[in-house]
């Protein structure tokens, strides 16, 4: 068994993540670099590299004259965001499918295959969330349909701090390689129905994860006050 040795970047990064995560820091709650880095003691050095890295994951945003925050994760949002992207995603890979030549298919395999080698490893969740777009969008690339595709991929940016959170917190890992497995498999097969119906329920079971994440993460910040 190998030693995993974390910088301090990184140790920091996840515990504000917890942090915010668990409701311990709060939605709109100030993240002063001299606090923490008295609190976690460190020099403002990592706990800066840390916000910047949470404000790519979404955690945390920068505002003029105020500084860093946490940002609020919505339930509602959730909501909104998955449900346009099973609706336009499922639509993406009908159209996709009868076009995916053997090469882009070959490379949804050698995607998949760096996608699940990510998975537990440092810095799973930002490797993994590139690879993940990558991954689908190869998949998608045979549409033709570039208004579409844009559509989602700001979609995707939105709902990417939620895609992560699943990732590291809400159970993602477990059922991500499996899913996408099958997907490929349908894809290969050009089963165009069974495809559609497993990307909207990939979809649509992350959303219900993530909400029943949230909610429960809200039921004990209320039951701490």
């Amino acid at each position: 068994m190998s030693i995993v040795y974390k910088t301090r970047t990184q140790l920091v990064v996840e515990t504000l993540r917890e942090k915010i995560l668990n409701g311990a820091i709060k939605a709109g709650q100030p993240l002063r670099q001299a606090a923490l880095a008295e609190e976690l003691n460190v020099s403002r050095i990592p706990v800066r590299e840390a916000l910047l890295q949470l404000e790519a994951e979404g955690l945390v945003s920068f505002e003029p004259h105020k500084g860093a925050t946490a940002t609020e994760l919505n339930v509602n949002q959730v909501d909104e965001l998955f449900e346009l992207r099973a609706m336009l995603e499922a639509d993406l890979l009908a159209a996709s499918i009868p076009n995916l030549t053997d090469e882009k298919l070959e490379e949804a395999t050698v995607l998949l295959e760096k996608l699940n080698q990510s998975l537990g490893k440092e810095n799973a969740a930002n490797t993994w969330s590139e690879l993940n777009s990558n991954y689908h969008n190869c998949l998608y690339s045979g549409a033709t349909r570039p208004q579409t595709q844009d559509l989602v991929n700001t979609l995707n940016k939105n709902a990417d701090r939620y895609i992560r959170m699943h990732l590291l917190w809400a159970g993602g890992i477990s059922k991500a390689e499996s899913e996408h497995n099958e997907l490929l498999a349908l894809c290969k097969s050009k089963d165009v129905d069974k495809a559609v119906a497993v990307m909207k329920q990939h979809i649509l079971g992350s959303r219900d994860e993530i909400k029943a994440f949230l909610t429960e993460r809200e039921q004990l910040t209320e039951s701490s006050n």
